[in-house]
């Protein structure tokens, strides 16, 4: 990176205590990644959703958009957030929302539609605010449409699981 760019690589590192493959990649793009981490940084860390929800929306995208990558880079952290095995179990089968509480299967079913569809069905939007108000769901759409984008990078630029990720979604 040019020096007057450095401090974009340093505030990613320093946000998530690393730099992942996928950002060392969207560096070659520093302004770029600058605004995508920014995004991330917010979704990750500062909006609305409880953290359960965050990350059982992102492993509902993971497997909606087949992204081995972000599931495997989410897994561990959906789990020590909370998230149910079985819950777990039915997004990685591709069973959700069948199967699990409507409360935990709303947000894998608000991805799904988001992901596929590029909307919400007016049940699974009244749904969802009714659950999280209007605040998380805007937060839970960006979330999704973040993680769409994140997929859409690590396809296209062929990213690799990290050196210590073992592939788990079975895609």
């Amino acid at each position: 990176l040019a020096p007057e760019k450095r401090h974009i690589f340093d505030h990613i590192a320093g946000t998530r205590g690393g730099t992942l493959r996928v950002f060392q990649s969207m560096l070659n793009s520093p302004d770029a990644a600058e605004i995508v981490g920014s995004m991330g940084e917010y979704i990750r860390y500062k909006c609305s959703l409880d953290p359960a929800i965050r990350e059982t929306a992102i492993l509902a995208t993971a497997r909606e958009m087949n992204n081995e990558y972000e599931w495997s880079q989410h897994l561990q952290i959906a789990r020590g957030e909370g998230v149910r095995e079985e819950v777990i179990e039915a997004i990685r089968s591709g069973r959700a929302p069948m199967g699990i509480p409507p409360k935990e299967g709303i947000f894998s079913q608000a991805a799904k539609e988001l992901v596929h569809d590029g909307t919400l069905s007016e049940r699974t939007f009244q749904a969802t605010e009714h659950l999280i108000g209007p605040v998380g769901i805007v937060d839970l759409i960006v979330l999704v449409g973040y993680y769409s984008l994140l997929s859409r990078v690590i396809k296209a630029l062929d990213i690799e699981l990290e050196p210590d990720v073992q592939p788990d979604l079975g895609a």
